[in-house]
């Protein structure tokens, strides 16, 4: 078994929220956005740049996103990720398809496309605190957030995800570390054209 850890982007949903609201032809992912250091980018941009920055060397990035979206995946080139592509968007179909593709490491950090204001050295805290039998959550004030990192003992249950559900159900009582940090990042996705304006 590998020493790494594998970051999940998972960027294969519809965004059917933000798509109601902003236009049926408006990829949230692809969105502008001003960023924690001011500069303007697309949404998943902004998400890889984070990521980029709060990875150790060595450890591997994959992002999982549909066929048909090229910019996103020219995206996820461009920050170093390998692809996986799929059709399904369920979040619990997306999230065992990553596995699946990249089983050998000692954990993985699963992140949200769409949620950009992540601070990279929560990142690099949640990394840092994997443990083979636990899941480590961001904890802003009293709320769990995002992203999760598995220790490696639920690679088989993480594989066996389906379906629109997440991998919530696998928190139980004993296995789940909750990381305290000063980031509402944790807590805010781009759900709506709003949210693109960070104001915690």
């Amino acid at each position: 078994m590998s020493t790494t850890v594998c970051s999940v982007v998972l960027a294969a949903g519809q965004g059917s929220r933000f798509r109601a609201i902003a236009g049926a032809d408006q990829d949230k992912l692809l969105a502008p956005c001003l960023g924690l250091d001011g500069v303007m980018r697309p949404v998943l941009e902004q998400v890889l740049i984070n990521l980029q920055s709060g990875m150790n060397a060595g450890d591997k990035r994959l992002l999982l996103t549909r066929p048909d979206r090229l910019e996103v995946i020219e995206l996820g080139r461009r920050y170093g990720c390998e692809i996986e592509l799929l059709d399904s968007g369920g979040m619990g179909d997306t999230i065992a398809a990553a596995i699946s593709a990249q089983p050998d490491h000692r954990g993985w950090l699963v992140v949200l496309g769409d949620m950009p204001f992540v601070l990279p050295e929560t990142l690099t805290r949640l990394i840092d605190s994997l443990e083979d039998g636990m899941i480590s959550v961001p904890v802003s004030g009293a709320e769990l957030g995002h992203p999760v990192a598995f220790g490696r003992r639920f690679c088989l249950a993480l594989m066996a995800l389906s379906g629109e559900r997440g991998a919530k159900r696998l928190f139980q009582a004993g296995s789940l570390r909750e990381i305290a940090v000063n980031d509402p990042g944790v807590l805010w996705d781009v759900d709506t054209p709003a949210a693109l304006v960070f104001n915690p």
